[in-house]
C-alpha cells in the first residue's frame, strides 16, 4: 500500500513528506488509515537531537484511526473498529501488565529502535527500510501497527480530541492523578503548560488540589493555563517561590510536575526547592542525552523525605485509564477540544513544529480527509 507520509533523514533537517510503501499486517498486527495526530514535542526531539530514535523514521505516535486490515492472530480488533493508538504497548501477559504496570509492558524495549521486532521496517521507500517513531508513525496517511498499541475509541468520541489522549494528555494528567498521586488539597505545581503540561493542570484541579501554580514564560499560555483549571500562573521559578509559600503557609508543594518542553540539569536543583517535606518532584521532561549530572543539595532533599519520581506514559493502563478519560470527557470533566490550537495538514508539518517552539500552540494538530 503507498502512503504520504512525513520522514526524518537527518538530525537538523525538516520533514520530508513524500510516497512511501506500507508493510501488510503481520502477525499481532493491523494496518489503520490515520484520522488525526498531534505535533507531540516527542517527535521533534528527533530532529534537535535530543533524543533521538535511529533514523529515517516516519514521525507521529498519538493519533485515531480506523482498521482497515487485521493481520494473523488479532482476535480483540477488527476492519472497522475506531481506535486510539499509544507509544507504549501493553500485551497483558509479561510480568509488568500482570501487576497492572502496563506502561512498563516488556515490548516497550522495541519503542526507541525504528524497526520492528524482527529487524522489520512497516515502512520503505524502494529497498531503503524506514522507522516508525515508537512502533507507530502516524504522520502518515497509513500505518501497520502492532495491535498491541491500538485500542477501542467509542462511537461517541471525536477523533481529533481524542488523538491527543494518545499521549500528551494520558502523560500530563496520568502525571498528576497516578504517578504524583494528587491528593484533595494538595499545593500542586506545574513547570512548562503545553500539551502535556495542561493536561497535569487539569488532572490536578479533577484530583481536588486545593492551588495549581503554573510556571510558563509564554504569557499566552499562562492565560489559557487559568481556563483549565490553574489558579495562579507566573513567568519564573523565582516569582513562584515566594507566592507558593504564601499559598502554602510556607509547606510549599505536594506535588511539582516538571513539563517543560525540554529539561536541562542545571534546573533541577530551584524545582527541587518546590517541594515541600513528603513532597513528590514529577520529572516528565527529556533532557538531551549529553547532559548527565545534576547538581543540588541531597542531604537536605533526602532529610525532608521528598521524592523524585520519573513519569512514564503517565502511569497509563491504556484500556482502563482511556475509559476512564471518556467518561470525564462526557462528563465536561476534561476539556479536549481546547488543547487544540491549531489544525495542519500533513504538508504542514514544520510549519506546525515552527509554531510550537514559537510558543503559539498549545497543541498543534494534523487532521487527514
Amino acid at each position: 500500500m503507498k502512503s504520504r507520509a512525513a520522514v526524518l533523514w537527518n538530525v537538523g533537517e525538516k520533514w520530508s513528506v513524500e510516497e512511501l510503501e506500507v508493510a501488510p499486517p503481520a502477525q499481532g498486527e493491523v494496518t489503520i488509515r490515520v484520522r488525526a495526530t498531534g505535533l507531540c514535542h516527542s517527535d521533534d526531539h528527533n530532529v534537535t537531537g535530543d533524543f533521538a530514535a535511529p533514523l529515517p523514521l516516519v514521525g507521529g505516535h498519538e493519533a485515531t484511526g480506523e482498521v482497515i486490515e487485521v493481520g494473523p492472530g488479532v482476535t480483540r480488533l477488527k476492519a472497522g473498529d475506531r481506535v486510539i493508538t499509544f507509544p507504549m504497548p501493553s500485551c497483558g501477559e509479561c510480568r509488568y501488565c500482570s501487576k497492572g504496570r502496563g506502561w512498563l509492558c516488556d515490548l516497550s524495549r522495541y519503542t526507541m529502535t525504528g524497526s520492528a521486532p524482527g529487524n522489520r521496517y512497516r515502512f520503505s521507500r524502494g529497498d531503503v527500510g524506514v522507522g516508525a517513531f515508537c512502533q507507530l508513525g502516524t504522520f502518515s496517511e497509513y500505518a501497520t501497527i502492532s495491535a498491541a498499541q491500538a485500542f477501542q475509541l467509542p462511537d461517541d468520541i471525536p477523533w481529533e480530541p481524542a488523538a491527543l489522549v494518545g499521549c500528551g494528555v494520558s502523560t500530563g494528567f496520568g502525571a498528576a492523578t497516578r504517578t504524583g498521586r494528587v491528593a484533595p488539597g494538595d499545593n500542586v505545581v506545574v513547570v512548562g503548560v503545553g500539551g502535556v503540561g495542561m493536561a497535569a493542570v487539569q488532572g490536578a484541579r479533577v484530583a481536588g488540589a486545593a492551588s495549581v501554580l503554573v510556571i510558563d514564560p509564554v504569557a499566552y499560555k499562562r492565560e489559557a493555563s487559568l481556563r483549565f483549571g490553574a489558579t495562579h500562573a507566573v513567568a519564573t521559578v523565582e516569582e513562584a517561590m515566594p507566592l507558593l509559600s504564601t499559598l502554602s503557609w510556607g509547606a510549599m508543594s505536594e506535588v511539582v510536575i516538571v513539563t517543560v518542553g525540554v529539561m536541562h540539569t542545571d534546573w533541577f536543583a530551584a524545582m527541587a526547592e518546590l517541594v515541600g517535606k513528603g513532597g513528590k518532584l514529577v520529572m516528565t521532561s527529556v533532557t538531551p542525552l549529553a547532559e548527565t549530572a545534576v547538581s543540588f543539595a541531597l542531604s537536605p532533599f533526602a532529610m525532608s523525605g521528598k521524592s523524585l519520581v520519573g513519569n512514564l506514559a503517565g502511569s497509563t493502563n491504556p484500556i482502563s485509564d482511556f475509559d476512564e478519560m471518556w467518561r470525564l470527557y462526557r462528563a465536561g470533566r476534561v476539556d479536549l477540544e481546547n488543547l487544540i490550537t491549531k489544525r495542519y495538514t500533513l504538508d504542514q508539518v514544520n510549519d506546525g513544529y515552527e509554531d510550537m517552539h514559537a510558543g503559539d500552540t498549545i497543541r498543534g494538530l494534523i487532521t487527514f480527509d
